[in-house]
């Protein structure tokens, strides 16, 4: 373990600079009043790319849940719900028929109908590790007219709903046929949902600003909001998120009273922003996160597992989590793949990532695994405070264990963009980056989308692996609790062995907002803004 202090890791997240410090646009009072009941927001990230589909990062998942709605919904014991579909069940558990619920519009008022939902469910299941084992157990999904979905399956799946359901990244959000059959690996070119609220593109700057409308031909269901079931009532006119790098400026921005949401505070200032009587703090998603390091398998250094290995072993979740949190108080060690304090937790495989025991094995495995100085190209995003602690640390360890590592820094959008590149690092690619994920994403192997190793079809980085996808096939299979952990514990270790990603460790953000908004949900994917109402 390389002996980092506390003050150096901060010291070292905070010496890496925002690549775009674009200042950003604060409406007038005047102005705002004028355009209706508008809640102005600084979420964790700017916003780029508007495709639901096209990316896993959150803030544009978050875009998604403005824009988009979904079939299904869940509720916070975790139970499938009606949104935007009923179902039934057949006897043999083979047939489940969807049934869309009157009056859905999409935002150019064309009626949503089943063909566009199939479509969308197609385009969903093409990206995401979830919807890629739906579709390995599903027989055929057709329209029964213009209503109504019927997905057949070759054999009984007890996680599809779960899976339609899923709450995070990627979404299964509807959206147009025209639109959800656009090619894959292009962007879709408009956007339209049937979600609470329109997308204004006229005044979308990235960089700057996004905007969203409330939706007044949108119809919610009629029972209680509880995660991301139940009726999504837009209570405001408006819905402004605004880019602000610097998080000084935001929480002074706060306190002010120039905006009125802020995601992700720093966590050294929270205690500062718990005294002052107009602000409510508080922890939104409190499952957490997972923090992770995903490496390149198609190019050299880590197409080579024993380079792989060699880097697992130089790390250790404490410093990153220091760098990252710093505040015990809202992360926990652990080296579960499937999220702590669950079920399916288990430490097999991770010790050195607990102790940070690990350097000196390091440095022997990477003397002994042929390595040859080859660059490692590690992406770091100056422009979120909470992305470039773990891989500024990450540069450090590896260095000290003898890698010879390329530092790029650049802004999260870029990353975002640039990982889904499969060209060499010389070319643009990449070797390793680093990124968290909602603990409830990450739970089982099948829900976990890092955890797929089908190569070109996995998520980014793009790990191949059968023995990982015959298990992944089992655990799907498998309905006894025992034989399901017993699997996850032995995916862990194989994963552990071919360091199919990091896990390195789980923490929790707080949010802060103005007293004058009422209504702020909490869940697995937040913020929503249906629900949140504002006083002036």
């Amino acid at each position: 373990m390389v002996d980092v202090s506390r003050r150096t890791l901060l010291k070292l997240a905070a010496s890496v600079p925002p690549a775009i410090a674009v200042p950003a646009i604060l409406p007038s009072r005047a102005i705002a009043a004028a355009k209706g009941k508008t809640i102005t927001a600084v979420m964790h990230s700017d916003l780029r790319i508007i495709d639901p589909g096209f990316t896993t990062a959150y803030i544009t998942r978050d875009h998604g849940y403005m824009v988009y709605d979904t079939l299904l919904g869940i509720d916070a014991s975790f139970k499938v719900r009606p949104q935007m579909a009923e179902w039934t069940i057949s006897d043999d558990k083979l047939t489940y028929t969807f049934t869309l619920r009157d009056g859905l519009k999409w935002h150019d008022g064309a009626p949503v109908t089943a063909e566009d939902c199939i479509a969308s469910l197609k385009r969903w299941a093409t990206n995401d590790g979830t919807g890629q084992k739906l579709m390995d157990f599903t027989a055929a999904l057709e329209a029964a007219g213009p209503g109504t979905i019927v997905l057949k399956l070759k054999e009984p799946y007890g996680l599809v709903l779960e899976s339609i359901a899923k709450p995070s990244s990627y979404v299964a959000f509807m959206m147009p046929k025209r639109l959800a059959e656009t090619q894959p690996g292009k962007q879709i070119a408009e956007q339209i949902g049937s979600g609470p609220f329109k997308f204004l593109t006229a005044e979308f700057q990235p960089g700057v600003k996004a905007v969203y409308e409330r939706n007044a031909d949108y119809v919610p269901r009629k029972e209680k909001p509880e995660w991301t079931s139940g009726g999504k009532v837009a209570k405001v006119d408006r819905v402004e998120w605004l880019t602000m790098p610097d998080a000084q400026t935001a929480i002074n921005a706060l306190q002010s009273g120039d905006i009125d949401f802020l995601e992700q505070p720093s966590i050294d200032m929270v205690p500062v922003l718990e005294t002052n009587p107009d602000l409510t703090v508080a922890v939104l998603n409190k499952f957490g996160f997972q923090i992770e390091g995903r490496m390149n398998f198609l190019h050299p250094p880590f197409d080579n597992p024993k380079i792989r290995r060699a880097a697992f072993l130089a790390m250790n979740q404490k410093d990153v989590l220091d760098a990252t949190v710093g505040n015990s108080k809202y992360y926990e060690i652990c080296g579960a793949f499937f999220a702590c304090d669950t079920p399916l937790a288990s430490d097999a495989g991770a010790e050195t990532l607990i102790k940070g025991n690990g350097m000196a094995e390091a440095k022997k495995a990477l003397a002994a695994s042929g390595y040859d100085g080859t660059p490692v190209v590690i992406m770091i995003p100056g422009d979120v405070q909470t992305l470039k602690g773990p891989p500024t640390v990450a540069a450090q360890l590896l260095r000290a264990a003898g890698f010879n590592v390329d530092a790029q820094v650049t802004d999260w959008q870029t990353v975002v963009s640039r990982r889904a590149s499969q060209k060499p690092p010389k070319e643009g690619g990449w070797n390793m980056f680093f990124t968290f994920t909602g603990a409830t994403e990450t739970m089982n192997p099948i829900v976990n989308n890092q955890i797929a190793a089908n190569g070109k079809r996995a998520w980014f980085g793009w790990p191949e692996n059968a023995k990982i996808e015959q298990m992944r096939d089992a655990f799907a299979r498998a309905t006894a609790p025992e034989a399901q952990k017993q699997l996850a514990v032995d995916i862990q270790t194989e994963a552990y062995e071919q360091v199919i990603y990091i896990p390195l460790g789980q923490f929790r953000m707080p949010s802060a907002w103005r007293k004058s908004l009422s209504g702020v949900l909490d869940g697995p994917a937040p913020p929503v803004f249906w629900n949140v109402d504002k006083t002036e």
